[in-house]
């Protein structure tokens, strides 16, 4: 999930919602393609790319922190079984795509930021048979990020729930991360239209599925609960370490539907993500969650999340 944005070499503090941040551009990055680095002014894929076609394709996004991956082996699981449940067969090995990733980050000099990884199905005809496709392209990204300026950690989102509901399993698994975030972006742009920095999506039963980038968690007495991803929640890495932080706590975190009512008299409000990380939501649809400031349990989930991504990962300049 996650739709950061990014742009050139540094990156200033950016409110998404807002319409983008303020960039300053120092010097081109350098773009992975297809076994090649190229400056971002060369690195093109064709108009027959049926990624670009039809979105046939999957991606993740990662970050990096204090020179090291975070959870870089998950991403790399995911990516792999996005890729199995569509039939597409990516073209290098995992060894070799660690490679391709880590170097990428090298090219840019880059030791705290965000990768965008996508395989596409490659270049086929117009046809939409993608047998056409004779072989899968690799993209790689590295960047600086800040989805949301320091203060929004510190005051909390803004949310409402979209009419656009969450696609359902049977028609496109949330589970696959696919080129096709029309769905997502269907809903960001409701959130647009109401001023409202994220937007909840419900599932066809009318339970919160998640947000258009983010898993979602409410806090009710002390406990934590979450949409099961049967509910049509992505497996979201930064949801899992979610998980592990509360453990860690001694918090415990119950998977089960969640209605809008249950996000209206919540406590407290978080959503995570790999671009977001873990920040807190203070009005759902005009209602004031708790007392309308991040509550103890999140700011402490919060904090943890941020030293846990500076104790560990995958070296890149080792």
């Amino acid at each position: 999930m996650d739709e950061p944005q990014t742009r050139g070499a540094a990156v200033k503090p950016a409110d998404e919602s807002a319409g983008g941040g303020s960039v300053t551009q120092k010097k081109e990055l350098t773009i992975y393609l297809d076994g090649e680095f190229l400056p971002e002014s060369e690195a093109k894929v064709s108009v027959f790319d049926h990624g670009l076609l039809y979105g046939d394709g999957i991606f993740e996004g990662i970050r990096f922190y204090n020179g090291r991956v975070f959870r870089l082996e998950e991403h790399l699981d995911r990516l792999w079984d996005s890729a199995r449940s569509i039939c597409l067969e990516i073209p290098v090995s995992r060894e070799e795509m660690t490679e391709a990733l880590l170097a990428t980050i090298r090219q840019n000099g880059l030791r705290d930021g965000y990768i965008r990884q996508i395989v596409t199905r490659g270049v086929g005809n117009l046809g939409l048979n993608p047998a056409q496709c004779k072989r899968p392209s690799i993209i790689i990204i590295a960047a600086t990020i800040a989805l949301y300026p320091e203060e929004v950690y510190r005051n909390g989102l803004t949310i409402v729930t979209c009419a656009t509901r969450r696609t359902n399993a049977a028609a496109l698994n949330p589970a696959v991360k696919s080129l096709n975030y029309l769905n997502n972006v269907m809903a960001r742009i409701e959130a647009n239209l109401a001023g409202a920095d994220e937007a909840l999506m419900l599932n066809d039963a009318g339970n919160v599925a998640e947000c258009t980038a983010d898993n979602v968690f409410i806090i009710k007495k002390g406990q934590i609960f979450t949409p099961p991803i049967s509910a049509g929640a992505l497996r979201g890495i930064t949801r899992s370490v979610a998980f592990d932080i509360a453990a860690e706590l001694g918090i415990r975190i119950t998977e089960t539907d969640i209605t809008r009512h249950d996000v209206f008299v919540a406590d407290e409000c978080f959503l995570t993500g790999t671009a977001a990380e873990v920040i807190p939501v203070i009005k759902a649809d005009g209602r004031v969650i708790g007392t309308g400031k991040p509550g103890a349990i999140s700011t402490r989930m919060i904090a943890r999340f941020r030293e846990l991504v500076r104790e560990g990962g995958t070296p890149i300049y080792s």
